[in-house]
């Protein structure tokens, strides 16, 4: 007997909170340098498919979210657009990072190089991602 209805549905106050919370820091991100809109939006569409339709379908519906959230979907891919922003807002949180360090004369470098090495793995997988096939 098949345990995954049931257990979605016992969980479903927990795929619901975790849909809104990442929804929250994905609109965050939008204002924000530094916090990642897409992996949230993208998070809150995963746990919305769980646990709450309607909010998986007005995410879906979305005109600046749903063509992103049905492109991951249906290819894993990601706009050249949101490659670019992603990879420039990376790059303006380093150069922030490395001039608080350098200005403040920081001496832990592996707390600094830490941050900047994830980010710029982070941006090496997200241009190895497939672009969208032409609307």
């Amino acid at each position: 007997m098949d345990d995954a209805p049931r257990r979605r549905t016992r969980f479903r106050w927990a795929w619901w909170l975790l849909a809104y919370i990442a929804l929250g820091l994905g609109l965050l991100g939008v204002v924000l340098p530094g916090l990642p809109t897409v992996p949230f939006i993208l998070l809150s569409a995963w746990a919305a498919a769980q646990g709450s339709e309607r909010l998986h379908a007005w995410l879906l519906a979305h005109r600046e979210f749903g063509p992103m959230i049905r492109d991951w979907h249906e290819h894993g891919a990601v706009t050249r657009r949101s490659k670019r922003l992603a990879t420039g807002a990376m790059a303006a949180s380093a150069a922030i990072l490395l001039a608080l360090a350098w200005l403040t004369g920081y001496q832990r470098w592996w707390a600094v190089a830490l941050p900047i090495g994830c980010m710029a793995v982070v941006g090496a997988w997200l241009w190895m991602r497939p672009e969208p096939p032409p609307r």
